[in-house]
């Protein structure tokens, strides 16, 4: 366990990490933090130096960026700077935008500007963006869930962008759904991608399972898309984060969820 719960019970969560491992095996994570009486009440950044202990380094309040809930965000180190993509939660509805933060250092993201870059639209809400430097580009999977439907918002797909600075996107279509009648029916959303191209998932079969996501993996397919491997979940965690380790192998972070109710943040090494 790297961060526990919040505290006891159903609605204290911490967890929806994005990590970044540095070359000298210090860790700088961003993560949610909800209690049962403030939805998505903060996004934490923390840094760890190799062999040391997690310290907080900022915390964002989501009255900051006028929402109602905040999500998994997205942490990247650019040439000079540092990116964190914050999912935000309009008020009084069921839609998401993504916006923007940027600043010399993880520190320096408590008073950085958002600026909004995935607005989404009357009928699609995103959030809990993946996003990675690829090619000399950059490569982003949005989680999307429909709004055309009152009361069935909760569905998702997982929807690929491309752009040439990480700041203007070009939409590339759908690359992994659900299923029907398979434990990813009701929503498929992508939470890491390898640099081999698989990628992790989250799935659920119905709508009364939503927040309890279970991970799978997925393989790539043509076109961008994404093929689901096997016939159910790997784990019974969500939002996990796969990130090569400085010793060979990866690093994972993910949201488990605890007999009460409760979530905790873990950290664990797998092989390759």
């Amino acid at each position: 366990m790297l961060v526990p719960a919040p505290g006891p019970g159903p609605g204290s969560w911490a967890g929806a990490p994005s990590a970044v491992l540095l070359p000298d095996g210090a860790l700088v994570i961003a993560y949610r933090v909800r209690t049962p009486d403030r939805r998505g009440a903060q996004v934490r950044l923390a840094q760890r130096p190799a062999g040391g202990t997690l310290t907080t380094v900022a915390t964002l309040e989501k009255e900051r960026f006028g929402a109602e809930s905040l999500e998994r965000p997205a942490l990247v180190r650019a040439a000079g700077t540092w990116r964190l993509y914050v999912s935000c939660a309009t008020p009084n509805s069921k839609h998401w935008r993504i916006d923007l933060l940027e600043a010399a250092e993880p520190a320096g993201l408590a008073s950085a500007q958002p600026a909004t870059v995935f607005p989404g639209g009357d009928d699609v809400g995103v959030k809990d963006p993946v996003i990675r430097r690829v090619d000399g580009g950059w490569s982003a999977w949005i989680c999307c869930h429909p709004l055309d439907q009152p009361g069935e918002e909760d569905r998702m797909t997982t929807s690929w962008a491309t752009s040439p600075d990480g700041v203007a996107w070009t939409w590339r279509g759908t690359v992994l759904a659900g299923r029907p009648g398979a434990w990813d029916a009701r929503g498929a959303r992508v939470t890491a991608v390898l640099p081999d191209g698989r990628a992790a998932y989250d799935g659920r079969a119905s709508k009364e399972e939503n927040f309890s996501e279970r991970t799978g993996w997925a393989v790539p397919g043509e076109q961008g898309r994404l093929r689901p491997l096997g016939a159910g979940p790997v784990a019974d965690v969500r939002y996990l984060d796969a990130v090569d380790s400085p010793g060979g192998g990866y690093r994972l972070y993910y949201e488990r969820p605890r007999p009460d109710g409760s979530h905790e943040l873990c950290e664990e090494v797998a092989g390759a």
